[in-house]
């Protein structure tokens, strides 16, 4: 249907080959051509020695922070290998960042007591902050790569954090050549929802042998760390997600289309 407003666009959609579905669904509902090539592919961490450690001694967390749904999957594939039922065993109050991460932790049988404002560390920290951190013993499960934001700050209020790597992100080996094949067929726009999102694709293009970033392919953003990274590698966000969820990337990239010519 042309009258769509994304009709015929064609979108680069980089999430994880499990996580594109709500994504490129979305954009393909507006018309959208969705461009599917993984830059993450979500692998366990180097060592399962310390989460393995920190499901063990689960009970004794006052808070558990989960900063994304691959989080909660995480933990719970490994204490299901365990044999511990880490959302049943913790009488720990749980912070999600996110809807879908809370979604996500809520399905895994957590009770989910804290969602910040805005989906960003620093909206959670100034959410924990208000909550008498001072003293507690906070769990911190995460990508093995990630910033310190919310670690610095939470112990700087006066909590114990302990942070444990739960899966590591991998580029997948035959991302360069489905990139090749996309920016020769031709890219309207690129969708980005993570730093790591922007990271990746870089090395990916690097790879592949392709300059980055990509002449006339307007990024698109799903919050402002996202976008701060983007600027970071030279790339200046076309349009940037609010609410900085799925739908809101989806909605950004509407609008954006919606005011060309």
């Amino acid at each position: 249907m042309t009258d769509l407003p994304l009709a015929g666009r064609r979108i680069l959609v980089t999430r994880a080959a499990q996580q594109a579905g709500k994504l490129s669904e979305g954009l393909k509902a507006l018309g959208a051509i969705p461009v599917e090539v993984p830059v993450l592919e979500i692998a366990p961490p180097v060592s399962f020695g310390p989460l393995d450690q920190a499901l063990r001694q689960i009970r004794q967390y006052d808070w558990v922070i989960f900063t994304s749904a691959n989080t909660v999957a995480a933990l719970r594939s490994r204490g299901d290998a365990m044999g511990i039922v880490a959302s049943a065993a913790s009488g720990a109050k749980v912070a999600a960042v996110g809807a879908a991460t809370a979604s996500a932790a809520r399905e895994a049988g957590w009770n989910v007591h804290l969602i910040p404002e805005s989906y960003v560390a620093e909206s959670l920290v100034a959410s924990l902050q208000k909550e008498e951190i001072s003293g507690k013993r906070v769990l911190l499960a995460r990508a093995e790569v990630a910033r310190d934001v919310i670690p610095e700050a939470l112990r700087a209020a006066g909590a114990t954090v302990d942070i444990v790597d739960a899966y590591r992100n991998v580029i997948p080996q035959e991302a360069p050549g489905r990139l090749r094949r996309a920016l020769a067929e031709g890219l309207d726009a690129a969708s980005f929802t993570s730093s790591s999102s922007v990271t990746h694709l870089a090395d990916v293009a690097r790879s592949a042998d392709v300059g980055f970033p990509f002449t006339g392919v307007l990024a698109v953003s799903i919050g402002r760390v996202t976008s701060a990274t983007l600027r970071a590698a030279g790339w200046e966000p076309a349009a940037e997600a609010d609410p900085h969820d799925i739908p809101g990337l989806v909605h950004a990239v509407a609008q954006l289309f919606g005011r060309q010519p």
